[in-house]
């Protein structure tokens, strides 16, 4: 471990993260940190678990004096989004995450960080493994390949918990408290395509577009930064008159993050290289110029490169170029009862091909399910009628807030005492598992809370240092003060 955060406080939880950091947890590969937190609860000699999949529940008893009050559930993901600057080369199934800190923040060196949501795990690992500080029963729930599926969440049984109160550690702006959240599904396309040969009298081409912030497709789907499947779309798109054909397409890379870079091959009739060229350069500066607010780093090159052994049918080429036109993507509605929150998103996050397949990943969200559905279904329809074969899955619910809970009333209480203001309450644009969670345990009074998190789900991701001492201390206080029974 290479103790770079060890200077930092709260000590026991930096630990615990820089212990995470060192683990590779990307979704669908958790094997190496489920084991690591199992063998966490055990070594404490502390009641520990991993149900049928992959969950790690470890459970505490109350410190001395604090019997008698309700359980808690402390509740965190333990995977991570894999994503890394193009340049950086990393293996997020084998090397650790790399982090450092600079001006306040821990960032990571060109890849995510993981505090989202490695810091609500740490901070959970602390509390079971602390001596001093007083607590009723404490159940902390490890959960698995939330970043992707949701998946430990939508598998969690009934009779595994006997918790009352649910914090959920994995929002990302320290002085709020979040009630509710959006749900979502996720929407994708395959268009089968016909392999064709190259003409003669072409050059090919490699479009880069680059440079874009990205992030988290629902946290900073509100900012109007740039998605790269879009601009690349609209490149080839506009280049029809060039005679571009298209042989492949890279773009995207999550389907919850916005996408940052995108990349194709195509070919251009020799005649047209010039004129191809010169409208290069005219787009990617109206480009900069549309973006030059909220992604000024927008990057769009091309260069020549080897001749393609097969190009995609030109049908299949058309179909796609139009339906990514069309289809929805970004804000579609503002909540109507709260400012400045988004209700209504959808994200063209993937676009990808090989294999004689075009393969195309969308998520859609909303505060209110039934919307959710209805621009769900208008980007099915989009790739529908452009001869794809478009599904839904991993469709999750909002959480519905709940004004008048006890211990929102309870933390608003306490946060005010301890940091002299009441903390903001709002509703999250983004998927918590809460939703799912109180689906299976209805007795349940949830409230998320957690440190300042920027640009999430990016190579940019960055915890805020004195936040995560603030969350720490409100943690605490919280435990100490939950109801009795």
């Amino acid at each position: 471990m290479s103790n770079v955060l060890s200077g930092l406080k709260p000590s026991a939880l930096w630990k615990n993260f820089e212990a995470m950091c060192a683990i590779p947890r990307p979704s669908k590969n958790e094997e190496k940190i489920q084991a690591f937190a199992k063998k966490f609860g055990e070594d404490l000699n502390l009641e520990t678990m991993v149900d049928e999949v992959g969950n790690v529940i470890i459970k505490k008893p109350s410190t001395p004096g604090m019997e008698d009050r309700l359980t808690v559930i402390l509740q965190a993901h333990l995977d991570m989004v894999p994503q890394k600057n193009s340049d950086i080369d990393h293996d997020f199934d084998n090397d650790p995450i790399q982090p450092y800190v600079e001006d306040g923040w821990v960032k990571a060196k060109g890849t995510t960080l993981g505090s989202d949501n490695g810091i609500g795990a740490a901070a959970a690992m602390a509390i079971l493994e602390s001596k001093d500080i007083p607590h009723g029963p404490v159940e902390v729930l490890l959960t698995t390949d939330e970043e992707t599926g949701m998946t430990g969440a939508n598998g969690l049984k009934p009779g595994l918990l006997d918790g009352d109160i649910l914090l959920n550690l994995d929002s990302e702006d320290e002085g709020e408290l979040y009630i509710g959240c959006a749900g979502g599904v996720n929407t994708n396309v395959v268009f089968d395509y016909q392999e064709e040969n190259v003409p003669k009298d072409y050059t090919a081409f490699k479009i880069n577009v680059t440079g874009l912030r990205g992030g988290h497709s629902g946290l900073d789907i509100n900012y109007g930064r740039g998605n790269a499947c879009k601009i690349i779309n609209k490149l080839m798109l506009d280049a029809d008159k060039f005679g571009l054909k298209l042989s492949a397409i890279d773009a995207g890379s999550l389907r919850n993050a916005i996408p940052r870079e995108a990349f194709a091959i195509v070919v251009i009739p020799n005649s047209n290289i010039s004129g191809f060229e010169n409208y290069i350069k005219q787009f990617a500066d109206s480009e900069k110029e549309v973006l030059k607010e909220s992604d000024s780093g927008l990057n769009i090159e091309i260069e020549k490169t080897e001749m393609p052994a097969s190009l995609i049918d030109i049908k299949t080429q058309t179909n796609l170029f139009k339906a990514i036109e069309k289809c929805p993507n970004g804000v579609i509605a503002m909540d109507k009862n709260m400012p400045n929150v988004v209700e209504t998103s959808t994200n063209l996050a993937i676009i990808k091909s090989g294999d004689s397949k075009i393969e195309v990943a969308s998520l859609q969200r909303s505060a209110v399910d039934n919307e959710r559905d209805i621009v769900a279904k208008d980007f099915y329809d989009v790739f529908k009628n452009a001869g794809a074969k478009p599904e839904f899955s991993g469709e999750y619910p909002g959480w519905k807030p709940n004004v008048e809970s006890a211990i929102l009333r309870e933390m608003k209480e306490i946060y005010n005492k301890k940091f002299g203001k009441v903390p903001d309450v709002k509703v999250i644009h983004a998927g918590l598992e809460c939703g799912i969670l109180g689906a299976v345990y209805t007795n349940w009074d949830m409230i998320s809370f957690g440190p300042t998190i920027r640009n999430p789900h990016s190579p940019d991701e960055m915890v805020n240092i004195d936040t995560v001492e603030k969350f720490w201390v409100f943690l605490i206080e919280t435990l100490k003060h939950i109801p009795k029974k």
